[in-house]
């Protein structure tokens, strides 16, 4: 009797086991499959959260498909008690090994409101963006020129927000100038940025930063990251470019970055530098010009004029062979890669087309001919007709 009574209790036993182990999987299982959001969702984490109220949140939102899951998961990793207050995007079909890691690890906030200061080659501004969860982008709602005064309610409440995520954007081809300038607008950092850093040194990018943070240290992250860019691009580089040092090249991707703003003419507007210096040709090119007028400090809104053509200084590449002696901007990481892998081309002119582009030609009879192009467009938009330009 003891021995069936032993038996049987085994049996159950191992049927009980053998059920845990069974439950055990399924629920790992679970835990690190696709979650049943087919949109990219945003989680507000309350400040003082609990995963025991969040996790049915999450449940309601369609996140998650098993909340008890959820906490169960979070607890075995140890990190139940770690929510970090703030709003997080969630990818679709996160599993809920990725949620738990999302909600937990902290840093900016990833979706909800966001606040971006724009620092631009003509002028700067702050943008108020909200998360549109089902498109997973950030959609404008209010935009404003810090230099026009106070900032509006909604953007200062954004600001002052605990985790709101605050960004500071910088433009291709803004000068260092410029860059050290528009911090200094930028309400929410703190700190003087110091000496305005070396030209083509700081690389445009966009940041997260929190309230408070300082400006010099910013500057020298910006640094620290076109360093690198420059760095692996030199690398990288063919064998035969006519560049003595990563510097020079780092000039060249600034004239190119200044040269045009079209993504696929980068590599064949730098073969065409690249191809002049080879022949021992002038780059002949106005931004250059245009920043030895005004030393990076501003734009001109004007066109260049005949003496300021004709006048020798170390940044007129009509009057000077070679490269002038610093980059003219800060170029940001396609115009450096152009630099560094110019087109296979034997161009040697560009003039505008009228498109937003560029017409490229190999003789000057060619060029000539764009360039009358050029001119009866601009007559027809009753445009000004600038002087004639042989590099761009």
């Amino acid at each position: 009797m003891w021995r069936a009574i032993a038996s049987n209790f085994l049996t159950l036993l191992i049927v009980i086991l053998l059920g845990v182990a069974i439950a055990v999987a399924w629920g790992r299982n679970q835990y690190d499959a696709p979650g049943p959001s087919a949109v990219a969702q945003c989680v507000e984490v309350p400040q003082g959260g609990r995963l025991n109220e969040l996790s049915q949140q999450l449940a309601q939102q369609g996140v998650v498909r098993y909340p008890y899951i959820l906490r169960t998961g979070a607890d075995y990793a140890g990190k139940a008690g770690s929510l970090k207050y703030g709003s997080y995007l969630v990818p679709p079909h996160a599993t809920m090994r990725e949620v738990v890691d999302t909600i937990t690890a902290g840093g900016p906030s990833t979706c909800g409101t966001e606040v971006v200061f724009r620092v631009g080659v003509r002028d700067n501004s702050v943008v108020l963006r909200d998360m549109n969860p089902e498109s997973g982008r950030y959609e404008e709602r209010i935009k404003y020129d810090p230099a026009s005064g106070e900032a509006p309610e909604a953007v200062v409440q954004a600001i002052d927000k605990p985790g709101a995520r605050l960004r500071i954007a910088v433009a291709e081809g803004a000068t260092s100038w410029q860059v050290v300038e528009g911090l200094k607008q930028a309400g929410f950092m703190a700190g003087a940025p110091g000496a305005v850093p070396p030209e083509g040194s700081l690389a445009p990018d966009t940041y997260d930063v929190e309230r408070g943070a300082d400006r010099r240290k910013l500057l020298a992250q910006m640094a620290e990251r076109q360093a690198a860019t420059l760095a692996a691009a030199w690398e990288a580089r063919p064998f035969g470019l006519p560049y003595q040092t990563p510097e020079e090249a780092l000039i060249m991707a600034s004239i190119v970055e200044k040269e045009t703003g079209v993504p696929d003419e980068r590599r064949r507007v730098a073969a065409v530098f690249v191809n002049r210096l080879r022949e021992g040709m002038r780059l002949q090119t106005d931004p250059t010009v245009i920043y030895g007028v005004t030393g990076g400090q501003g734009v001109l809104d004007r066109g260049l004029r005949r003496s300021e053509l004709v006048r020798r200084t170390p940044y007129n590449t009509y009057q000077i062979e070679g490269l002038p002696p610093t980059p003219i901007a800060n170029p940001g990481k396609a115009a450096i890669e152009a630099a560094l892998n110019p087109e296979d081309s034997d161009y040697l002119f560009f003039v505008a087309d009228g498109s937003g582009g560029h017409a490229f030609a190999r003789t000057l009879e060619e060029h000539n001919a764009n360039v009358a192009r050029w001119r009866e467009i601009e007559r027809e938009r009753g445009e000004s007709i600038p002087a004639p330009v042989q590099g761009g």
